[in-house]
């Protein structure tokens, strides 16, 4: 728990073990008095909000972790081999934007959701970082003038 705390910092107020989860290896919990996320979705979308509304618009979020999901014993094995490699606090990450997406909460930066997926992606099917770059082709954009010759044909 320390560990994912330490990780995500103040994206959650505490990081604790639950045995309320079944089938998922972890879920965002608000308090008892908090906003809940889609309470916090409708107020971000209004129009005449401050922005001195941001500190407390906010909900006190929660990560509970199922302890005996398999996710979960595999990642503790890898904090027990290494505390600070990067693909545990990527993993840690993606249990934890992935459970503010099933538990209704809208990501802050989806497209660092993506490219976390991706690069977990690449790790699965072995595929190195380097190859991807070097064997990518450069002729696939085509010539901006080609473009514009048949923009014009179809104009006659």
């Amino acid at each position: 728990c320390t560990v994912i705390k330490d990780t995500l910092g103040e994206k959650v107020e505490k990081v604790a073990t639950s045995q309320r989860l079944s089938s998922s290896p972890c879920v965002i919990v608000t308090g008892e008095f908090g906003w809940t996320a889609n309470m916090e979705r409708i107020m971000k979308a209004q129009a005449l909000r401050n922005s001195g509304m941001g500190s407390y618009m906010t909900s006190k979020k929660t990560l509970e972790i199922n302890p005996t999901h398999p996710i979960v014993t595999e990642l503790r094995k890898k904090v027990e081999k290494d505390k600070s490699d990067k693909t545990v606090k990527d993993l840690v990450w993606l249990l934890y934007e992935t459970a503010l997406l099933t538990s209704g909460f809208n990501l802050d930066e989806p497209n660092t959701f993506a490219s976390r997926i991706h690069r977990m992606i690449k790790l699965g099917l072995a595929i190195d970082e380097t190859e991807t770059e070097a064997d990518k082709p450069e002729d696939d954009i085509p010539a901006l003038e080609e473009e514009g010759g048949d923009a014009n044909e179809m104009e006659k």
